[in-house]
């Protein structure tokens, strides 16, 4: 059994935080339909779980070509142990983890994090639109650029964990508390505060410089 190819665009891109969803209630079983050989199954829980894992790798900064590779790497990890998971239910964490281990081989090995873009989603001015539409269209798409540009400078202010961790948070579906202390390794009981503290250190920054 093998998993589905990766995306062919950058790991970030919009349609992999807002990949297929599944119901974390229906993952135990999904899994130990999978192990049967359901391919329906595996697709269900590839489509369903792609965007966590792609969201672990994202929290860990590496290229588009390592995200791939770790991608690639956990998926087959998981066909390999699929009939070996102790807890088929917690199926989201172990790939968290999983990637989040694998994210962590590739940076020992780098020595170094590399950066990636952040994406900046833009509505495109349809070429049937009056002159006078596309200048206001245009001087929004100017203003809401600029607000993305200072959310985003001020995320990169903020510590590395905070960053990590609300990167892992916004990914869709959102991860439960399980899959994200697996995905970066802090306390169940300790996500909700720290989530709290970044972001009324992200508000407060964005207030200080009159963003918001």
């Amino acid at each position: 059994m093998r998993s589905e190819a990766g995306p062919v665009t950058a790991y970030d891109d919009l349609p992999y935080t807002r990949g297929g969803t599944v119901d974390r209630s229906e993952v135990g079983a999904l899994v130990q339909s999978a192990v049967d050989g359901d391919t329906a199954a595996w697709k269900a829980i590839v489509e369903g779980l792609s965007p966590l894992v792609w969201s672990v790798v994202r929290a860990h900064r590496l290229s588009d070509a390592d995200g791939h590779e770790v991608y690639q790497t956990v998926w087959f990890r998981f066909a390999q142990h699929l009939g070996r998971i102790r807890e088929p239910d917690k199926a989201g964490s172990w790939l968290a983890s999983t990637a989040r281990n694998e994210c962590l081989k590739v940076i020992k090995s780098l020595r170094r994090l590399t950066p990636t873009d952040d994406p900046q989603l833009l509505d495109r001015v349809s070429e049937e639109r009056t002159p006078e539409q596309s200048v206001l269209d245009s001087e929004e798409a100017a203003a809401q650029s600029e607000r993305v540009r200072h959310l985003w400078q001020e995320f990169e202010a903020l510590g590395e964990r905070c960053r990590q961790l609300l990167r892992v948070l916004i990914s869709s579906p959102p991860p439960s508390y399980q899959e994200v202390s697996a995905a970066l390794g802090i306390a169940v009981g300790s996500i909700g505060p720290m989530r709290q503290r970044c972001l009324r250190r992200l508000r407060a920054r964005l207030d200080a410089r009159g963003a918001l």
